[in-house]
């Protein structure tokens, strides 16, 4: 019973941290309320691989990863894009902002329903993940990167997320290769959570991102230990 629940309460983690970042934008708070966004991304590429680690993928367990990613990368980026950016065009902003979670729901929707999607080895469409933590990013380097940028890199992200482009998956990207861009992107994200003084629970960021360091290199070294064995 604890053993199937497991990756559940890491996609309720997820979901947890969407909300986190929901209210930390409601409060100004853009910085953290990107962070949250990102710690989300962490938490949802671990409750696949522990399902299928464990033996426990079911139904529901994809149903609720569904759930908590149009909480976390869809409706957190749209509040926090219309707090930075459209925020001054009034309902018009809040319409815009609202076409991210559109849009992403559609691109969920439409992976789930995609049967093939797991053995063509590529997403049809910019994953709803993928698109929230570009949003995030952008947030936390705003300051090097202009609104107008911003804004079209935004509407350019809602349409890829329901276009038929073929995007591969990072499942077919060997771990080396995909381990390396996740440590520099972490790294750097660390470097500006640590120097950031907005950024209110640094601590607590920086321990979530050596957390998932620590379970990349897990994930390494099972995975090489696996091909040796072959």
């Amino acid at each position: 019973m604890i053993k199937r629940n497991i990756p559940n309460g890491i996609t309720m983690s997820n979901l947890i941290f969407g909300f986190l970042s929901v209210g930390a934008a409601f409060m100004g708070d853009y910085q953290n309320a990107a962070i949250f966004i990102l710690i989300g991304m962490m938490l949802d590429s671990m409750d696949g691989w522990m399902a299928r680690k464990l033996d426990v993928e079911t139904a529901f367990g994809k149903e609720l990863d569904s759930l908590a990613d149009i909480v976390t990368f869809g409706v957190a980026p749209a509040i926090l894009m219309f707090g930075t950016t459209f925020s001054n065009m009034g309902m018009t902003g809040l319409m815009i902002a609202g076409m991210f979670p559109v849009f992403g729901a559609i691109r969920l929707a439409r992976f789930n329903i995609d049967e093939q999607t797991s053995t063509k080895g590529f997403f049809t469409g910019v994953p709803i993940t993928a698109a929230g933590g570009i949003i995030a990013l952008l947030t936390i380097f705003n300051f090097i990167v202009p609104q107008a940028a911003i804004s079209v890199i935004y509407t350019l992200l809602c349409v890829l997320m329901v276009s038929k482009l073929k995007i591969p998956s990072l499942k077919e990207v060997p771990i080396p290769k995909y381990g390396t861009i996740i440590t520099v992107l972490l790294i750097s994200l660390l470097a500006v959570t640590r120097f950031n003084a907005s950024i209110e629970y640094s601590n607590w960021i920086i321990f979530a991102i050596l957390l998932y360091l620590a379970f990349m290199l897990i994930h390494f070294f099972l995975k090489k230990k696996r091909l040796s064995e072959k």
